[in-house]
């Protein structure tokens, strides 16, 4: 348990599309409070819509110029604990709530329904918690950490074919094997003190013992000191900027630390 300070600059020229999509703020969710948050942005008209499941909002910005210049801080409590997966109890399909069943189906980047066999082979003679730390292990073992090596159109089966990648193929990796065993999983955007270099990160939850519980294959993270953010079927669900248009970076930085 602890205060987790949050700090992110963010420049970017824009084209003719002067409406963005953000998803960059702490969510108010189960294992944290946020104590304080303030995002500002020159020359914008704000408006919110709630995030996937609930969790969250996304943050419209109406600009009347063509530079997004945004600074975002806050403060968060974050009161979830660091639980061991093993001994954790997953329930059957047919008995999961509708907020789990969403995150048991295949979706774009996510394509799950292409590993069942290989998950039944795998990690067939072990169930619940004990099964997704085998598949953690797994995805932190045979993927290389590569800066660069995916994009935004990289799908979990180009990951499985190459075997490297980022924060956001490690948790495609977790979530698609995950529920290819029957295990639901979603897609987290979390910040972190522990992530190097500092930036967004991602993660995943699944569903053990009624409730969801975050894991991290890339090992930068752990779940006492992580910020929700969003939460999605994959990365298209929670992209911190959203844009029709031309969008160019000028500069960025995120900076998270123990308060």
């Amino acid at each position: 348990m602890g205060r987790i300070d949050i700090d992110v600059a963010m420049d970017y020229r824009l084209g003719e599309e002067r409406v963005v999509f953000l998803t960059l703020e702490a969510a108010s969710a189960p294992g944290q409070r946020v104590l304080s948050s303030r995002l500002e942005i020159g020359g914008a008209a704000l408006s919110r819509i709630p995030g996937e499941s609930g969790i969250g909002s996304r943050v419209i910005a109406r600009l009347d110029h063509d530079r997004l210049r945004l600074a975002y801080r806050a403060s968060v409590e974050v009161t979830r604990l660091d639980g061991t997966l093993e001994g954790m109890m997953a329930a059957p399909w047919h008995d999961l709530p509708a907020e789990a069943m969403t995150y048991l189906r295949p979706s774009r980047f996510c394509q799950s329904d292409m590993f069942e066999t290989f998950a039944l082979r795998r990690f067939g003679d072990l169930d619940g918690g004990a099964k997704v730390a085998a598949i953690r292990d797994w995805v932190a073992r045979e993927l290389s950490y590569v800066p660069g090596a995916s994009h935004a159109q990289t799908t979990v089966i180009d990951t499985f074919t190459g075997r490297q990648g980022v924060c956001r193929d490690y948790a495609h990796m977790l979530c698609s094997l995950c529920r290819a065993a029957d295990i639901p999983a979603r897609y987290v955007s979390v910040y972190a003190p522990e992530v190097d270099p500092p930036d967004f990160h991602a993660v995943s939850q699944v569903w053990l013992d009624g409730g969801w519980h975050i894991v991290d294959p890339t090992g930068m993270c752990r779940p006492e000191t992580a910020v929700i953010v969003a939460v999605g079927r994959d990365a298209y669900d929670t992209a911190f900027m959203e844009n029709r248009g031309m969008v160019q970076l000028v500069s960025q930085t995120v900076s998270v630390t123990r308060g």
